[in-house]
């Protein structure tokens, strides 16, 4: 079996809807979340719509000025979520990040196909990514439902994928959003 990798730290190398002063950002983030709880490197168990796979997460420790500037444990968690995400989406799908997702739409991302345009989403997933510092599965699946719920009622038909990012627990959860309408 071929080992799964999370490279975090170059998303913008392979995202093209992540600038490199984000990707920078959301590295800084991880770093400063994962630094919390683990020492790299770690593996990282990876739920994917029932499926589980393992991948190694390595970063080098975040020093004092980044754990300064990041010390707003609420926007740490929430971009170290973005960034880890997208790593692992990439690395068990595929998909990267095309472009940010406008406010309302239920999401936070749309992701395609390595090489897709962003001018045409039809045939694309958005991503709805959070993050939690502390808890094991009982709250990540917990918050990984609210996160289906929030892309179900987004301004979007696109389908769409919710990731929770669990930074103590080294686990990431990710469903699809079922689209099919709601029974009555």
């Amino acid at each position: 079996m071929v080992a799964k990798w999370l490279s975090f730290i170059t998303l913008s190398e392979r995202h093209p809807g992540i600038s490199e002063g984000v990707a920078l950002s959301y590295a800084e983030a991880v770093r400063v979340c994962l630094d919390r709880h683990h020492r790299s490197p770690v593996d990282v168990l990876i739920n994917d719509s029932g499926g589980v796979e393992k991948a190694t997460a390595e970063w080098p420790l975040a020093d004092d000025r980044i754990k300064k500037a990041w010390a707003n444990k609420d926007d740490a968690t929430r971009d170290g979520a973005y960034g880890l995400s997208l790593a692992a989406i990439e690395a068990i799908r595929g998909l990267v990040a095309v472009r940010r997702a406008e406010t309302r739409t239920g999401a936070d991302y749309y992701l395609g196909e390595s090489g897709s345009k962003a001018d045409d989403l039809e045939a694309n997933f958005r991503l709805e990514v959070s993050g939690t510092d502390e808890g094991g599965e009982t709250i990540i699946l917990g918050r990984l439902r609210q996160k289906l719920e929030q892309a179900r009622k987004g301004n979007s038909n696109l389908p769409a994928i919710a990731s929770v990012v669990g930074f103590a627990a080294l686990r990431i959860f990710s469903a699809d959003l079922d689209l099919a309408p709601e029974d009555s």
